[in-house]
């Protein structure tokens, strides 16, 4: 099979392939994977040599490095440095020294033909120190747990793995050049990166600055595109030409991009060709894989995989022990990075090229490494589990985690809950108590924990996505539960729990847009407060004030926007303090203290703040004389001259009281002309 047939059957299976494992809840990564294990040259054969998949395989490789150098955040790094260069540096470290052990060791036991010097176990090692930055950190988004303990752990340490990626390719190829003065020719590789490194992020950066301003100034999407390719594989070339590999350049030229204004935007157009070509990286490591030598050797490929799992797993355990962590935390950071990752297979089919590994030794790790990934989602859905069976202490840091929660919120009633006490948390915290509201905030982040608690606030350690925690925090004698995270998947986990335990409980949900606003709703929230959407609100309110409009003009069209989407939060609030304010357009709608006037309300409504003049003929006159009904208008509220707002059901209205009349255009403009006598 050739040509353009050979692709569209690549594309027909991986399409299939992905679809299969998306409808079981599994990375398409492992459907990839899959695919390239059932086409490849060892299974159905229609890639006939290897060949042919390199190429691939090199793209894939150079597109993972350039989003790795794009997302790359020196500030990021700088304030993780402890666990990024601490535990990541160790993770690395030890694992290649006790790879490195452990062989030397087990050429005792292995027949020659198997054996393999130190330079050898050293690639190997690095190629399973790795983990997989794509399964792992896509699993820890979908479960909210990026931001808990382990996973800030995790994250760090697959940072730390993806700068280890740069000398390690430098390093591989050296240690298989069979030079004799290896140091000194590994030494040159570390100076020529170094060199390179410095030489263009340093000297590069205006440059690339003013080529992609010179690019998007011509105002074309395909030229953009066709620019990031050009630069991408063109910085890549270069550091091939310099003895390096295609990656490294592909890494700076991310770099280069992440810190010019273009980053968001490259991001975005790149995003679906990176998936893309990473697929069918990993569908090119997937046909690596020989099935009839692993079918012989079963055996020796599940002691291989039993083996790596499980000195990985010890090794970051400790470590992470080490570095102060709980055994619960150790534990779960430990199994989410002890598979393989895709850079792990990158650096094993790099030592394969360099002749630093036998044959059949590679086949063994790759599939050991193959099988690991396809277990990581398991590992992780049942981590839980794994940790209570077999951390005692776990159990006991859990119930004093809900005993502490509890502790706060026995006494209280009516109160409101706030879930997540970040920037949104800690402002509403504020507001409630200057208003003498009963609240309890929770948090996740030990750290904003911390800080609310320095602030005065009444803020505890917990996962509000956890049944028991809302449980804890006395849900069932709540008045609200606020969702400050911008995560809908966390907001939809608490849905879930509240409808079970405390149906009643009013729930508000912040978000970052409304693209989950109907799900939300259907999930039984009682509002969604979108942030853009109220951002967009003000911004348009400024800008028409600025413009000319009139100011209860604006007001009347933003109450009315924000009426429309908050429609099912209204009916929480007693109707004698709509949350909407006086500038509501529809005069039915919106229950006052001041009576009104029975009439139909009419289209197209808006509000007008009129003042009562000196001489009105209405001055010291109780407001149910006013003719209301022949005006064809209702009054929204009145506000005295020092700001109060007027409580009273019939109150007498007195000079400089400020009247807000609801009713259309022309006829809040007559009444407040006849208010004052202008007519």
């Amino acid at each position: 099979m050739h040509g353009l047939t050979l692709i569209v059957a690549l594309l027909a299976i991986s399409v299939l392939g992905v679809v299969a494992f998306r409808l079981i809840h599994l990375p398409p990564i492992l459907g990839y994977l899959f695919v390239g294990v059932a086409i490849g040259p060892h299974a159905a054969g229609l890639f006939a040599t290897s060949e042919q998949t390199a190429h691939l395989a090199e793209f894939g490789i150079v597109f993972l490095m350039f989003s790795i150098g794009l997302e790359f955040s020196l500030p990021k790094l700088h304030s993780m440095r402890r666990v990024v260069f601490g535990l990541g540096g160790a993770q690395i470290g030890a694992t290649i020294l006790l790879c490195i052990g452990f062989g030397l060791l087990l050429n005792l036991a292995l027949p020659d033909e198997l054996k393999m010097a130190a330079p050898s176990w050293l690639a190997l090692g690095g190629a399973l120190a790795m983990s997989s930055t794509a399964i792992v950190m896509k699993i820890l988004t979908e479960r909210m747990e990026l931001d808990s303990a382990h996973g800030r752990n995790i994250f760090g340490v697959l940072l730390f793995q993806d700068l280890a990626i740069v000398p390690l390719l430098i390093l591989i190829p050296a240690l298989g050049s069979g030079n004799p003065n290896l140091w000194a020719l590994m030494g040159l590789g570390l100076v020529k990166a170094a060199l390179i490194l410095v030489l263009l992020l340093k000297l590069g950066q205006k440059p690339t600055h003013a080529w992609l301003t010179l690019v998007a100034k011509r105002d074309s999407q395909e030229l953009f595109m066709l620019n990031l390719f050009l630069m991408t594989l063109g910085f890549a070339l270069l550091t091939e030409w310099a003895g390096l590999s295609l990656a490294l350049g592909a890494f700076v030229a991310g770099m280069l991009i992440s810190e010019t204004e273009f980053k968001l935007q490259v991001e975005t157009d790149i995003e679906p060709f990176k998936d893309i070509l990473l697929g069918f990286f990993f569908v090119t490591m997937g046909m690596q894989l020989n099935l009839g030598l692993i079918y012989a050797q079963l055996p020796w490929v599940l002691l291989t995989l039993l083996i790596f799992l499980g000195l990985k797993f010890l090794v970051i355990a400790a470590l992470t022990r080490v570095f102060g962590n709980s055994p619960g935390n150790s534990v779960r950071t430990a199994l989410a990075l002890a598979p393989a990752g895709e850079f792990g297979l990158v650096l094993l089919t790099l030592a394969l090229q360099n002749q630093l590994l036998n044959e059949k030794v590679a086949q063994w790790v790759l599939a050991a490494m193959l099988i690991s990934m396809f277990l990581s989602p398991f590992i992780l859905k049942y981590a839980d589990k794994i940790v209570f069976r077999f951390t005692r202490s776990e159990w006991m840091l859990q119930s004093l985690q809900l005993t502490s929660i509890i502790r706060h919120s026995i006494d209280a009633e009516q109160h409101v809950i706030i879930a997540g006490f970040g920037r949104s948390g800690t402002d509403l915290a504020r507001l409630l108590r200057e208003q003498g509201v009963p609240y309890i905030g929770m948090d996740h982040d030990p750290e904003r924990v911390q800080k609310g608690i320095l602030q005065g606030h009444d803020v505890v350690y917990g996962d509000i996505s956890r049944k028991a925690s809302l449980m804890a925090a006395g849900a069932q004698r709540a008045r609200a539960l606020v969702v400050t995270y911008v995560d809908p998947q966390m907001a939809l986990h608490v849905l879930h729990h509240t409808r079970e335990i405390a149906p009643e409980l009013p729930v508000i949900v912040r978000t970052l847009d409304d693209a989950y606003l109907e799900q939300l709703q259907k999930a039984g929230a009682v509002a969604v407060v979108p942030e853009i959407l109220e951002g967009s609100l003000v911004l348009a309110s400024q800008t028409l004030v600025t413009a000319g409009v009139p100011a209860a003009q604006v007001l009347s069209f933003i109450a009315e926007q924000r009426r429309g989407r908050y429609d099912l939060l209204r009916h929480h609030f007693d109707s004698a303090a709509d949350p909407f304010g006086a500038t509501s357009a529809t005069p039915e709608a919106h229950a006052n203290p001041v009576k009104r006037a029975a009439h139909k309300p009419v289209p197209q409504s808006q509000a007008l703040c009129v003042v009562l003049g000196a001489e009105s003929l209405w001055l010291d006159q109780p407001v149910d004389t006013l003719p209301l009904a022949a005006w064809r208008v209702s009054i929204a509220n009145i506000m005295r001259a020092d700001d109060a707002l007027v409580l009273d059901d019939n109150p007498v209205i007195l000079e400089n009281d400020r009247i807000t009349f609801v009713g259309t255009p022309h006829d809040i403009m007559h009444a407040g002309q006849a208010l004052n006598g202008e007519v």
